[in-house]
């Protein structure tokens, strides 16, 4: 019989190595965060001290990387950074990075959000001048050329403890419910709006704010041409009015919102004909069956005050599954089909041939569900727990969660854009195959090497963005 417990049979394991640096990734993220200029612009921000005083942008920056390595708290960050001295040199304690994260206050916050503005400008010029080119988004067989896609959604932070700010969700959880708007050309959080557990879904006001917050962060030379998508907690009077107002003779602001059916919104499906009623699109750009849904364009025949002008609504129906039969209303059960509306001010989109068509507008705004995606990426890179009990130091967390979720998307964007393995990389597989290789430091000739295992599969592209990197321009 095989034994199959030979294979440790005089193996010995001793905590006595030297020289030896695990969560090598790191030195990516710092090499990028220098030569981008955000340690240079959280610089300005940040105040300085005398003699022994850390450099607070480089306290933030480093708690942003290693949030982007995996850490859940603080004290596992002071950790990581203890781990990694002999590159990067003495770490700041736990109790500095708490004080930093504490005293962020409102002014400090508009600054760092300008500081960041000011890198993102770099670093979509040099995102511009790949051979690439910036990545413009194809939805439903269309390339979106020059058109910022900007998705909003809120989500639930859980929360084990209490905790200042959290408070029963409409979920019947208890935590947070944050709002965000992420850039789906990038991947890159753009604003994040936290809040306590209770607060509304559809809340107007926080939905202008966290816009408009995302809005001054897309470079002047991209801003002229955006597409702002929401689900139906984006169907309110003032954020509609809002948006309208957006649109300027220098910028053009569309976008598409789900939208709450009401009696008079059934009464209007009702009256639509048969042929009134086109085959949908597939996400490839080719037509569903007729049976399997449908699109038919509900403009005009439900009369709405208070909205703005030219303002359309396009129905969906598809056929009902299990999980809706509970919830029909009875035209859902007389007609068979499940409705859905999208509210938007779209007649065309410039330079996108076909983009009034309402069967492309319909599949334009369903793929607003990748949005999920990056809710459920941005969790992992940090937010899944807010680690402490003060709402100062878990908005400061939250800060540098989103610029961890932004070093990590440029990475990937700058370096790594050509590896197809990694280019679209989610947090938890960029860490195993990036992130947390492990690597031997040297020094020759006054000369430090970082030297990998040359048999780890991804150990060439991890030289290859260090070399990649290396050549962009510093800022």
């Amino acid at each position: 019989m095989r034994n199959t417990t030979a294979w440790d049979h005089g193996l010995r394991v001793g905590a006595d190595g030297t020289g030896i640096i695990g969560h090598s990734g790191a030195v990516l993220l710092r090499r990028l965060a220098d030569r981008s200029g955000l340690i240079t612009a959280l610089t300005r921000v940040f105040p300085t001290g005398g003699s022994g005083w850390r450099d607070r942008a480089v306290v933030f920056v480093h708690l942003a990387i290693s949030i982007a390595l995996g850490a859940r708290s603080v004290l596992e960050a002071e950790q990581l950074a203890l781990h990694q001295h002999r590159v990067f040199g003495p770490p700041a304690s736990d109790s500095t990075i708490r004080r930093l994260l504490a005293g962020l206050d409102d002014t400090t916050l508009a600054a760092v959000a300008r500081a960041r503005a000011r890198v993102r400008r770099i670093v979509w010029t040099w995102l511009a001048l790949r051979p690439e080119g910036f990545p413009w988004l194809t939805v439903a067989g269309k390339r979106l050329q020059s058109w910022v896609i900007v998705d909003i959604d809120a989500t639930i932070i859980t929360a084990a403890s209490k905790k200042e700010g959290a408070s029963a969700t409409f979920k019947r959880t208890f935590g947070f419910h944050p709002l965000a708007a992420w850039c789906a050309n990038t991947q890159e959080c753009l604003a994040m709006l936290l809040r306590t557990g209770s607060a509304g879904s559809n809340t107007a006001a926080d939905h202008i704010a966290v816009l408009d917050e995302a809005l001054t962060q897309i470079p002047g030379s991209s801003s002229a041409k955006i597409l702002v998508r929401l689900d139906g907690a984006g169907a309110t009077h003032d954020l509609h009015k809002h948006m309208e107002k957006l649109t300027t003779t220098r910028r053009r602001v569309r976008f598409t919102t789900g939208w709450k059916i009401t009696a008079a919104d059934e009464a209007a499906i009702a009256e639509l004909p048969e042929h009134a009623w086109e085959s949908s699109l597939k996400q490839n750009g080719d037509p569903h069956d007729d049976d399997h849904s449908g699109v038919a364009e509900l403009t005009g025949l439900n009369k709405r005050e208070g909205w703005p002008a030219g303002m359309r609504l396009i129905v969906r129906r598809v056929r009902p599954s299990g999980r809706h039969t509970e919830n029909l209303t009875d035209l859902e059960k007389k007609t068979g089909w499940k409705y859905s509306i999208t509210a938007t001010n779209i007649t065309k989109l410039w330079g996108i041939p076909g983009s009034h068509q309402i069967q492309w507008i319909d599949a334009l705004h369903r793929h607003h569900a990748v949005v999920e995606d990056r809710v459920r990426t941005n969790k992992a890179m940090g937010l899944h727990n807010l680690p402490a009990k003060s709402w100062k130091a878990n908005r400061g967390w939250t800060l540098a969660a989103n610029v961890a979720a932004d070093l990590d998307a440029w990475l990937r964007l700058l370096v790594l854009h050509d590896q197809d393995d990694l280019a679209g990389a989610e947090p938890q597989t960029m860490r195993m195959r990036i992130y947390h290789q492990a690597g031997r430091l040297t020094r020759h000739a006054r000369i430090r090497y970082l030297r990998l295992d040359a048999s780890w599969p991804w150990s060439a592209a991890f030289t290859l963005a260090w070399d990649r990197l290396t050549g962009l321009q510093a800022t």
